[in-house]
């Protein structure tokens, strides 16, 4: 499978200079059509991630070899560099399969479209090692202690929900700059993996194959040019611009970050209500023996949920469009408008569980069998909306108070 996708995508690699742009759209279709071949592939070895809590190697070797992990990597660097809406359709189509999997794309391959916003010296040390190098992540900013030295910074902390970071060489890890009489700068610190600890928390119920484990670092040096600050990323030029101009570095990423996640709570809603039609096309109560899919409450829960899946794809394909279609005129959405995208982003995606729940509940006691994926897919569609970027009074609050004029209290969107 894998040598096979790698000659299909083979022609993604090529040098920038020899495509034009018009032909982001023919890139995007060949990724998308090796998401959906790698679909059932990644679905026979749920089970192996969930036991490893990991990704199995095969899986990795298969998202290596088929370019999808470099699908927001600059052309520059042999990447395919799509439009952000790619996190949305090729996440859902690898979610379709394995939400665990697709967790861990779309993670892991939205750093390389950040670390084309780094300082180049980052990108050169990081991307000459190897182009296909992953990079981890935590940005829960209260988790680090930072001070200013010469050079850089000094970091010490925890983070959690480190997805991905077994197989990551480097880590994209969040802290507060606190200097007496100056305000709290949030910044970015990227590390080696030699600089930190990974400590193994990740015992849970649902998507069980990220690794999503802790890492610990204490007093490590990191040189100003690993780090970048949240405030160069709310849109517009970042330091990584003067080499990658392209409008998709230029995206506000914060504002943007719940589309990383949300295609993955949309593809596991949709495989579920495709798996729960399929096989009650021909089911029969057990106990009534009536055909379920005569059942007007049957055809009403289907309709019901289809209608939730189509509205949450509908919502995160529009606005990562509208997104690109921003940056492409130079324009940088005010806090109202960010805010409002992480709200409907959110919206989308619990949609999108409440999909899953209703289709579960129309199952009865079929969903429950360890054997079977739906029981998986429920558990992952409660972790994925677990995120707190799809927590609904929090992105309706963000909202409602700069829609008030009482100013944002994220400053990092």
């Amino acid at each position: 499978m894998a040598e096979a996708l790698a000659a299909r995508t083979a022609d993604l690699a090529a040098p920038a200079t020899l495509r034009s742009s018009d032909d982001v759209a023919v890139r995007h279709a060949a990724l998308l059509e090796a998401a959906r071949a790698l679909a059932p592939v990644f679905a026979a070895r749920a089970g192996e991630a969930e036991e490893l809590r990991r990704l199995p190697p095969d899986s990795e070797r298969d998202l290596h070899a088929s370019g999808l992990y470099r699908m927001l990597q600059p052309r520059a660097l042999g990447g395919a560099e799509l439009g952000y809406e790619c996190l949305i359709d090729i996440g859902a189509a690898v979610a379709a399969g394995c939400a665990a999997t697709a967790w861990n794309l779309t993670n892991l391959g939205s750093h390389h479209w950040m670390l084309a916003m780094f300082p180049e010296a980052a990108q050169d040390k990081i991307w000459g090692e190897s182009r296909d190098t992953l990079i981890a992540s935590s940005f829960v900013f209260p988790a680090a202690k930072v001070r200013r030295v010469a050079g850089g910074y000094e970091v010490s902390g925890r983070w959690p929900f480190s997805s991905g970071v077994d197989v990551s060489t480097w880590n994209m890890l969040a802290g507060i700059v606190r200097e007496e009489g100056e305000a709290p700068e949030h910044r970015i610190f990227l590390l080696p993996r030699e600089s930190y600890e990974i400590v193994d928390t990740w015992h849970v119920v649902g998507l069980k194959g990220t690794g999503s484990k802790d890492v610990v670092c204490e007093g490590v040096f990191v040189p100003e040019d690993f780090t970048v600050a949240a405030s160069a990323l709310k849109g517009g030029e970042t330091p990584g611009s003067a080499r990658h101009p392209a409008p998709l570095y230029r995206l506000p990423v914060f504002a943007l970050f719940p589309a990383i996640l949300s295609g993955v709570g949309l593809g596991n809603g949709e495989a579920a209500l495709d798996a729960y039609v399929g096989e009650t096309r021909q089911r029969t109560a057990s106990y009534t023996g009536a055909r379920l899919a005569d059942l007007q409450s049957t055809q009403i829960h289907i309709g019901s949920a289809a209608a939730k899946l189509s509205h949450s794809r509908r919502t995160m394909f529009g606005l990562c469009t509208d997104a690109m279609r921003d940056a492409e005129r130079g324009h940088i959405p005010d806090i109202v408008a960010r805010q409002a995208c992480r709200r409907d982003l959110a919206y989308a995606t619990r949609l999108a569980t409440e999909a899953v729940d209703e289709i579960h509940a129309a199952s009865g006691a079929a969903a429950l069998f360890l054997a079977g994926a739906q029981q998986r897919r429920f558990r992952d569609a409660h972790a994925i909306t677990a995120h707190i970027a799809f927590n609904a009074d929090m992105a309706n609050a963000a909202y409602g108070r700069v829609a008030l004029g009482l100013g944002s209290d994220n400053p990092v969107v």
